[in-house]
């Protein structure tokens, strides 16, 4: 490689260095601004001019945010859901995915026609609702998890990347006098891992930001989640305010939009924490999964 080329590859790895750097702070930023405001006092905030600090550092709006006692009792069913749903999720669906993946399975190609029609058609809420109450999971929280214990999207996914397992690893385990169970826990699953880290950050993804189900299917204050906490902070945050309120607020410098920022950023951050850890599976997954079916 001669002196000229080698400049006009430096100047294009710079142009597009700094491209990437401008494309990641258009997109970071916002959260940051977001984590700022959040810690800045409401009533200042309303003033303008904060963009890389706080101004009058606070944590009265996450006091606020936090003082309803049903609070604790929402995060505690969040987590419970978010793991034992995942953890189920990830479970049933690899099992189906692999008895789905052997090719001489019977007929097979009726399985994947209902996979794909339930994956592109549905009752709707009524039909889903009367389904939900003639087997009992109205107001239980298993209908936080059992409805969402087999993912037909990932399902396909987990089909298509089983059967690029070499198939000498599961005769090896069958000359050994494996089973099916046997070489599914032994062999299948610790080669799988970027599919299973994949679809455990999706589905825990899901399950910790849903509050529709705890909407409209779900009556008891002990079976709130997070998500729906957070969504009645924010519907309170935005009702008029008496004069009661106001007074409150203006002495405690909490406004309505210093509420939304602190639910935003209280909803993110263990999803920003777990990603990191899972990070480096999840284009592999995914990639692993779509190369052929």
């Amino acid at each position: 490689m001669n002196v000229s080329q080698r400049k006009k590859d430096l100047v294009m790895d710079s142009v597009v260095t700094v491209i990437l750097l401008v494309i990641m702070l258009a997109m970071l930023y916002p959260f940051y601004y977001v984590l700022i405001l959040s810690f800045n006092k409401g009533t200042d905030s309303l003033l303008g001019g904060i963009y890389f600090w706080p101004r009058n550092v606070t944590f009265e709006n996450y006091a606020a945010f936090l003082n309803d006692p049903q609070w604790y009792k929402a995060f505690l069913v969040t987590v419970v859901r978010t793991i034992s749903g995942s953890a189920l999720g990830v479970l049933l669906t690899c099992l189906v995915a692999y008895g789905l993946s052997h090719r001489e399975l019977l007929f097979s190609k009726f399985y994947f026609t209902m996979i794909i029609f339930a994956m592109y058609f549905s009752g709707g809420l009524i039909p889903y609702y009367v389904v939900l109450r003639s087997v009992g999971l109205l107001n239980s929280f298993g209908v936080y998890i059992i409805p969402s214990m087999l993912s037909t999207f990932f399902l396909l996914i987990a089909i298509s990347f089983f059967r690029e397992i070499p198939g000498e690893l599961k005769e090896s385990a069958y000359m050994d006098g494996a089973n099916e169970f046997v070489t599914f826990y032994r062999i299948i699953l610790p080669v799988s891992m970027p599919l299973i880290a994949t679809m455990a950050l999706f589905m825990g993804v899901g399950q910790w930001n849903s509050w529709v189900d705890s909407a409209y299917f779900v009556q008891s204050d002990n079976l709130r989640t997070l998500a729906y906490r957070m969504m009645e902070v924010i519907n309170k945050s935005n009702a008029p305010m008496d004069a009661v309120g106001a007074a409150n607020s203006a002495s405690s410098g909490v406004t309505s939009y210093s509420l939304q920022l602190s639910a935003m950023v209280v909803s993110i951050a263990p999803i920003v924490c777990v990603y990191p850890f899972l990070q480096r599976f999840f284009i592999h997954g995914i990639m692993l999964g779509s190369v052929k079916g």
